[in-house]
């Protein structure tokens, strides 16, 4: 195709524009620093033996996430802004399905009157993309060295399309949820709270790893290999949330106005300093509960409790608040982590992180934060989609949770219905404690570890 330069439309190329796209892709980028830091914590906690077939099933459920989500899940999500103008959800999806007009449209080839801003609505499937296959990797942390991969993989393709109908709902600002006054500025719902509810099904089915809750015949205890990997991983993820912060805003004129996804009244500085503010209140929490019951494990889960905790706020925080809730999240960690580690479950990040301290973050933000306007769209100024016409409640925090814990559930029973009638679900026992490089790589460790020769 040649280039008319007097037939391109100029609105959507202009300087003011091209910022938006650097800045939407920036938060592409710090997405992915967040999957490297994941895999890191897996490189460094996973069983030896397990350790590449681990990582690599969370590498490949990524990308499997990832797809499925360019296929058709940004149309899902995207269908909220369509039924606001009027038009339909399968609208949306013809538009921005793989082969849709608008994920296939040059920018400067569309009119903005047809679809402004088209650079940086494109740049955001690339965005959400990567969310879709954290969600997989975040899933394998509680069925890692367990299921089986067919059934993992399954599963990835079906938790990328799940969880982007459920971002149609609870994440934005127009969506069934979010509009009635569900307010997660972060997606801690989609991203967190759905895969934690699918781990609430599988984990009891898989069971516990051999060695890990107790001895074993085979396997006296479960070793990590390189704990002091977690550090540099926790830093990473520290290091790319900012960037997807500012992917959770919008900008209207004049020029660099910020609007909360979530319509909510809020600032570029303060966001990022509330993010900032829960990881420092959970790593001082978590230092002394680990330094306290001499467990490693709170001082990693302390920064993240922190920061699972402030997310779905960090729009509507004060400084001082979200350093407050970063301050108590850890302590609901510990109490979900002792709590199931005491009855033997084998599920130690997404039960205290994500079913404790993200529902506590959203229930704590119903309450001090209720009444705060959000919701609706800027620039519209009456009707069922008014700018700001919702407030926050403690009764629509509540029903987002739910709704997203339960999304989870009903997905998990019945995948686990299908998965073992069809491909099983479960790992043979003596196939975990042998090592899964070795049965599907055929790869060994470079030691045997005293626990591996009980």
């Amino acid at each position: 195709m040649t280039l008319d330069v007097s037939a391109i439309h100029a609105g959507q190329v202009t300087l003011n524009s091209l910022v938006q796209n650097i800045l939407y892709a920036s938060g592409t980028v710090g997405a992915i620093l967040v999957v490297v830091g994941l895999l890191l914590i897996d490189a460094g906690t996973a069983r030896r033996k397990n350790l590449f077939n681990s990582t690599i099933e969370k590498t490949l459920g990524f990308f499997l996430g990832f797809a499925t989500y360019y296929v058709v899940g940004f149309g899902l999500w995207a269908g909220q802004y369509y039924i606001m103008e009027g038009a339909t959800m399968m609208d949306s999806i013809k538009d921005w399905w793989i082969g849709g007009n608008m994920t296939n449209a040059l920018a400067h080839h569309t009119d903005p009157g047809t679809f402004p801003g088209l650079n940086t609505f494109q740049i955001f499937i690339f965005f959400l993309a990567t969310f879709a296959g954290i969600i997989n990797i975040l899933l394998h942390f509680s069925v890692s060295e367990r299921m089986k991969a067919s059934a993992y993989f399954i599963t990835c393709i079906v938790a990328a399309i799940v969880s982007s109908a459920l971002s149609y709902a609870t994440w934005g600002s127009v969506g069934p949820l979010t509009n009635a006054g569900f307010h997660d500025f972060f997606g801690v719902g989609f991203v967190y709270l759905f895969p934690a509810g699918m781990a609430l099904v599988f984990t009891p089915k898989l069971g516990a790893r051999p060695g890990m809750m107790e001895p074993h015949p085979r396997v006296s205890a479960y070793l990590a290999p390189s704990i002091g990997l977690c550090a540099p991983g926790l830093l990473l993820i520290f290091a790319g949330l900012p960037m997807v912060i500012l992917s959770c805003l919008f900008f209207f004129d004049p020029e660099a106005l910020a609007v909360s996804v979530t319509m909510a009244d809020t600032s570029v500085g303060v966001s990022i300093n509330n993010y900032a503010l829960v990881w420092a209140g959970g790593a001082i929490t978590g230092l002394i509960i680990a330094y306290k019951s001499g467990n490693y494990a709170y001082t990693l889960l302390g920064p993240l409790a922190g920061y699972v905790a402030g997310a779905s706020g960090f729009d509507v925080y004060l400084p001082w608040q979200a350093f407050v809730v970063g301050l108590a999240a850890p302590f609901v960690a510990y109490i979900v982590y002792e709590f199931t580690l005491k009855r033997g479950v084998d599920e130690h990040k997404l039960f205290p992180l994500f079913l404790g301290c993200g529902t506590f973050g959203m229930l704590v933000l119903g309450i001090f934060k209720a009444g705060t306007p959000r919701g609706g769209y800027f620039g519209v100024e009456e009707g069922a989609y008014a700018f700001q016409h919702g407030e926050i409640s403690l009764i629509m925090q509540v029903a987002g949770v739910a709704t997203c814990i339960g999304t989870g559930i009903v997905t998990a029973m019945i995948l686990s219905f299908i998965l073992e009638r069809t491909v099983g679900l479960r790992i043979d026992e003596d196939d975990q404690i042998d090592g899964l490089d070795q049965k599907f790589w055929d790869l060994q460790p470079d030691v045997v570890t005293h626990a591996d020769s009980a």
